[in-house]
């Protein structure tokens, strides 16, 4: 048996509650791990920023981050993030291991029938040479149609906080995802933002046919396992997983969903 009290933990990083998605599949795999949830709540949305200062910002904060929490491993449980710094973070801190979340057009690509995928994401990560080099590489056979929304990361916060979202605006925003060409449709569309599985049923109820909708948060949370060492079976009092929010402000809403995931704000 292992102390959990004395494990390095796992940190799991977003720019905000997106990131839960990957946190809940990595507690179903390693249920003896210790996790510390950061949402750089600050600076969110990361969308709004200029590619060169969020770079700067993310490198900042994790050598603060690094320090502080002292963590086995680092998931980048955000595609905005990862796209633009996983490199830059693994260079910079080289003695530590960092898993980074990018869409998931090599899945989408060996699944697709009708060779119609569409890639929805943050404009962060439409825009990003990193999702064209994946395309390039692993979906040149398939049209990939690449979706940038502006809301759809802020409406899925408000809905894991206050349970409600707007599904006339949900069904606006993934409606270019659609597309109909030579008899075929679309029948892939790659969740590339943490945040959006978080409204997958709204996007169900309101897309204009079914489609196959690729959640990574599983492959992430694998990738990070086989990254690390196994532990045993836990034993004794277990310190709770904490939740650190960059911002330093945690209101009710945000409170009660951190500890719905089994996290205590810190």
């Amino acid at each position: 048996m292992s102390d959990r009290s004395s494990q390095r933990p796992i940190l799991m990083f977003d720019s905000g509650v997106g990131g839960l998605t990957v946190l809940r599949e990595a507690r179903v795999l390693m249920p003896d791990r210790r996790f510390v949830y950061v949402a750089d709540d600050a600076a969110f949305p990361y969308g709004a920023w200029e590619e060169p200062a969020l770079k700067d910002h993310i490198l900042t904060l994790f050598g603060k981050l690094l320090d502080r929490l002292q963590p086995a491993i680092s998931v980048i449980a955000c595609n905005t993030a990862s796209t633009l710094v996983i490199d830059a973070l693994r260079e910079t801190f080289p003695g530590h291991p960092f898993v980074g979340t990018v869409p998931a057009i090599k899945p989408a690509a060996e699944r697709t029938r009708s060779g119609l995928v569409s890639v929805l994401a943050t404009p962060g990560t439409v825009k990003r040479q990193y999702t064209r080099d994946l395309i390039s590489k692993w979906a040149q056979k398939c049209h990939v149609r690449l979706v940038g929304s502006d809301r759809l990361a802020g409406l899925a916060e408000i809905y894991m906080r206050q349970g409600f979202v707007d599904e006339e605006a949900v069904r606006a925003e993934i409606a270019p995802c659609f597309m109909e060409r030579d008899g075929n449709r679309t029948d892939i569309v790659v969740l590339a933002c943490t945040h959006y599985p978080f409204l997958v049923n709204r996007m169900r109820k309101t897309a204009p046919w079914p489609v196959d909708w690729i959640d990574p948060a599983e492959a992430i949370a694998r990738r990070a396992m086989s990254l690390l060492e196994p532990v045993g079976e836990a034993s004794g009092e277990s310190e709770p997983d904490l939740a650190v929010f960059t911002s330093g402000k945690v209101d009710f809403a945000t409170r009660r969903l951190i500890q719905g995931f089994g996290l205590t704000a810190h």
